[in-house]
């Protein structure tokens, strides 16, 4: 058992140059052995043996050579002393098979190696296997002052190719594999409605590392196995990328500009991601052809359908350069999804809109771009609500139209289907009769917004404008407030007629009403009854909902337990309603 007082005098041993060799045993055995009290392991003891023997093991391992004691000092060190030795040159690709013993292969490793050119190929068999945030962080901290201002500093080398290769072909295989393989399992989430594409798609670490290189994308795309993989990710994420840097650097630019200028200079216009020839490049990966044959066409065909028009959102000069190739692929998803169906339920109705959307954006098909305007038409009218607005919202609205009735149109979205018709009116392959022929289903704000929008048709201006209320604010569903109730001869029939409003895209503004109705003190317990049961129990004061529960819960322990097992909805669980929860528990009539 070493005396904890000694450790210093030990690590000061083994950085002596004049220790000769046959002393390294002992002090190694010293150093690498656990601190040992009468009571167990000494925990202040630990701390000093383990930075003793951390600044001790450059000058251990540059000089200990037999392989048991040198594996005896590398299973003692963590993974940053690891990373830095090997940076050192002190670990080596011969100290590998020791490391991975008790250590998993780290950035850190990999780049330590990597920093010695006779290493590289050491440093890139540590690669499989790895996370892709892992492989991430070999590039990213390849530059150890990347977040440090030193100008007096060494610049990194720059990392070698090999290495960066060897890491882009490591990120990039999985989607690879994902676009040969059909029946791959990721594919499962394009099945599921509430999902999309798989993740492999978005802006994760194989698009981070991607993002470094844009001097080799002309390159890559032409990859054998790869470039499928790097036409993806290009169409979703460069130009995505390249908004968001500009918006940054606008954003920093704001902050430090001069006030006494006489305004922000004129940007030039900002460059493409993608030049023309890589846009034409990536073309055989546009239309996501690996979904084509995916089972549940109406689920995989909208979800194709969309990602394809955010390509096109995201570059429009696609819509000249594949025209064709884009109206084919829409016109396959809307056969083989049947996407132009009427929907059947509040969930289908939400995705009828991004839908109308899609094809306005992507569709030359006259009769696919009419049946989109009629599947808006069978979609439920919004029910526009305005609250009484609080005094500090009244003094930033005053003098404003935020409060107006179109504007509260857009405060929900619930413009988002009369957006859609207007969508569809621009395309020049939309029959203009089927968008008139949509306006008399309208909300009357929906017509009264088209009159606001500036890049609409003017026919579409002069339809609208033609049915559109004289004023206004009679198409708003304003809740009152009780002092305002007061003045009225039957304020509960009030109430009644809030929640008998037509049922909204607009979820706010369904809140809105429960929140007036369960807030008024004309309320009812049949107006409490109507409204779902988790906004009358986990949203409001417990005082609206505790007199009702004593009353029909009474003594009666298992309409209490009842109540119990009712009060356990989800957040994505079927909905109920306050009225059937209480009749639920009047089914359990067991007296104690």
């Amino acid at each position: 058992m070493v005396n904890a007082g000694t450790y210093w005098l030990w690590q000061q041993l083994a950085v002596s140059d004049t220790l000769p060799d046959e002393a390294l045993p002992t002090v190694i055995e010293a150093l690498c052995s656990t601190s040992l009290a009468p009571y167990g392991v000494d925990g202040r003891g630990e701390e000093r043996r383990t930075k003793a023997l951390a600044d001790a093991l450059p000058a251990l391992l540059s000089r200990v050579t037999r392989p048991g004691l040198r594996r005896r000092l590398l299973q003692q060190a963590d993974d940053k002393q690891l990373a830095e030795l090997a940076g050192q040159g002190v670990v080596v690709a011969a100290d590998l098979p020791t490391i991975l013993r008790t250590h998993r292969p780290t950035p850190g490793l990999v780049i330590g190696l990597a920093r010695h050119p006779d290493q590289v190929d050491a440093a890139i068999g540590l690669l499989p296997g790895m996370h892709d945030t892992d492989l991430e962080d070999v590039v990213t901290d390849w530059d150890p002052n990347r977040h440090r201002y030193q100008p007096d500093a060494d610049a990194a080398p720059p990392i070698p190719p090999a290495l960066f290769d060897a890491v882009l072909e490591h990120a990039l295989t999985p989607l690879a594999r994902l676009l040969k393989d059909p029946r791959h399992e990721e594919w499962q989430f394009a099945q599921r409605v509430d999902r999309g594409l798989p993740h492999q798609f978005g802006e994760g670490a194989p698009w981070r590392i991607l993002a470094t290189c844009p001097d080799r994308w002309h390159d890559l795309v032409e990859h054998p196995t790869l470039g499928t993989a790097v036409q993806h990710l290009l169409l979703d994420q460069a130009e995505v990328e390249a908004r968001r840097s500009r918006m940054m650097a606008s954003s920093s630019s704001s902050l430090t500009q001069d006030t006494d200028d006489d305004g922000p200079a004129e940007q030039p216009e900002p460059q493409p991601a993608l030049d023309a020839a890589l846009l034409r490049a990536c073309l055989p990966a546009l239309c996501l052809p690996e979904m084509a044959g995916l089972p549940k066409p109406s689920v995989t065909a909208r979800h194709r359908l969309h990602h394809i028009a955010n390509r096109v959102r995201y570059n429009p000069r696609l819509t000249d350069i594949a025209a064709a190739q884009l109206q084919a692929a829409a016109d396959e998803c809307v056969r083989r999804g049947r996407l132009l169906t009427p929907p059947r339920n509040d969930d289908h109705r939400h995705r009828a809109v991004a839908i109308a959307e899609d094809l306005a954006l992507l569709s030359t098909n006259p009769a696919h771009l009419a049946k989109a305007c009629a599947l808006l038409a069978t979609l439920e009218q919004p029910a526009v609500v305005s609250t009484p607005p609080s005094p500090r919202l009244s003094r930033v609205t005053a003098d404003t139209d935020l409060l107006s009735p179109v504007r509260l149109l857009e405060h929900n979205y619930q413009h988002r289907r009369v957006g859609a018709l207007t969508a569809l009116a621009g395309n020049p392959h939309t029959p203009p009769a089927a968008v008139t022929d949509t306006l008399t289903g309208l909300h009357p704000l929906e017509l009264a917004w088209i009159g606001h929008q500036n890049d609409v048709p003017d026919w579409l201006h002069r339809a609208a404008a033609a049915l559109a209320p004289a004023d206004t604010n009679e198409s708003v569903l304003r809740l009152l407030t009780d002092e305002e109730l007061d003045r009225h001869p039957d304020p509960a029939a009030v109430l009644q007629s809030w929640l008998d409003a037509p049922e909204s895209e607009g979820f706010w503004s369904r809140r809105d009403v429960y929140r007036a109705v369960v807030k008024s003190r004309y309320r009812t317990l049949e107006h409490l009854r109507q409204i779902p049961a988790d906004e009358i129990l986990a949203r409001h004061e417990p005082e609206v909902a505790l007199k009702i529960l004593l009353d029909h819960c009474g003594r009666s322990t298992d309409r209490w337990k009842a109540l119990a097992a009712a009060m356990t909805f989800d957040y994505d669980s079927e909905k109920i309603t306050f009225g059937k929860l209480l009749d639920s528990l009047a089914s359990a009539t067991t007296e104690t």
